[in-house]
């Protein structure tokens, strides 16, 4: 899925416009056991208590493709026969209704999920009625295909502390318990994926709030498909490729300027207007590397260190390996932070046999927001 593509489904779980009519789940507590299930009509709820369940799932579909949404391929065989993928497939094409197949996801998740605290498991199913677009993005009529999917949320439930809140009957402020409330998720996902505004029964997308940990064990169970790297995975792995293949040619300058071309890189894709995910092949990356000076022999250790930790002929995402907004220099006792366009302020130096970090300060310089004085 494209950004295009996810913003079009993001823009649809509004109270208005999705034709979710039914919210199930269960509660489960820390022991695995389900404490109560949900099966809620919409149309007997408040309209407040509807847009906090539509709320909730829509949260499944935010943050970043690439780092909090993944793409999740299921292969060939799978999709033929697997039981993963058929229990997927029926709880879409029951549209959530058969009670015997929502119970055997359920205890698929439970029995999976590792959750330091009670959970909520919500999921809903809509049938979206795609519209014909033209080649200027304009609705020009309605289309015979209908998207049917299902969204799936799991949101830790917190305990909420005692307060003073306002009593109108009494007419003043008494303790209150706030209660048990559902958090935003820590993960789900959407199947099938939504690629090229169609159903692509061979991908779900995934979401996970935390970018460093993506729940190997949820995917494993309820996909049984490779899992992927996540953004801070592979933020390591180029930090490691980096400093295995460059050995004594890892200076400030070098990485400097390999920030800068990436950056640059991420510039130009978000200029284009591609709605698709910017990537890399590892053969780029150590392009990058040699168009900086690098000596072909680092460059060859460079790629050959990228091959074993993403995979051989993998791609990456650039946006996962750097910080286009920042540069972090850290020595054991200090950290300093550099915004990349000045990034050529900063240079290291030996004098009388001790490493320096020089900082240039011709515009002036200020601790703890007062000015200070450099003197010569």
């Amino acid at each position: 899925m494209n950004k295009k593509e996810l913003g079009e489904i993001k823009r649809r779980i509004k109270l208005d416009r999705s034709s979710i009519t039914h919210i199930y789940g269960c509660y489960v507590n820390g022991a695995r056991e389900i404490i109560s299930y949900i099966d809620e009509s919409l149309g007997l709820l408040t309209k407040e208590e509807t847009e906090q369940y539509l709320a909730l799932l829509k949260k499944s579909l935010s943050g970043t493709l690439g780092k909090n949404l993944l793409d999740i391929s299921f292969a060939t065989k799978q999709v033929m026969d697997s039981d993963e993928h058929r229990l997927l497939s029926a709880l879409r094409r029951t549209r959530l209704e058969d009670a015997e197949i929502r119970e055997r996801f359920y205890r698929c998740v439970i029995d999976s999920l590792n959750m330091d605290e009670n959970y909520l498991i919500l999921i809903a199913h809509d049938a979206y009625d795609v519209p014909y677009r033209g080649k200027d993005g304009a609705v020009q009529e309605d289309s015979s295909e209908v998207f049917n999917y299902i969204l799936c949320s799991i949101c830790p439930v917190k305990t909420g502390k005692a307060a003073l809140g306002f009593d109108p009957d009494e007419k003043r402020f008494t303790n209150h318990s706030v209660g048990q409330f559902a958090g935003k998720p820590e993960l789900g996902f959407m199947f099938p994926a939504f690629d090229d505004r169609s159903a692509n029964i061979y991908n779900a997308l995934f979401y996970s709030r935390n970018t460093g940990e993506i729940h190997k064990e949820f995917i494993d169970a309820v996909f049984r498909t490779e899992v992927p790297m996540s953004a801070g995975h592979q933020r390591e792995a180029f930090h490691t490729a980096l400093s295995e293949g460059l050995s004594g040619e890892c200076s400030y300058e070098v990485i400097s300027n390999i920030h800068t071309q990436i950056s640059e890189r991420l510039e130009m894709h978000r200029e284009s207007r591609d709605p698709e995910q910017p990537y890399m092949s590892t053969n780029d990356l150590s392009e990058l590397l040699r168009t900086g000076g690098i000596d072909d022999e680092h460059v060859e250790k460079f790629r050959e260190a990228c091959d074993r930790e993403f995979g051989e002929n993998a791609f990456v995402n650039p946006s996962n390996i750097v910080n286009e907004k920042k540069l972090e220099i850290l020595t054991p006792q200090i950290k300093i932070t550099v915004d990349p366009k000045f990034s050529h302020l900063v240079r290291t130096c030996v004098i009388d046999g001790k490493k320096y970090i020089m900082i240039s300060a011709e515009a002036g310089a200020e601790v703890n927001g007062v000015a200070v004085n450099i003197d010569d």
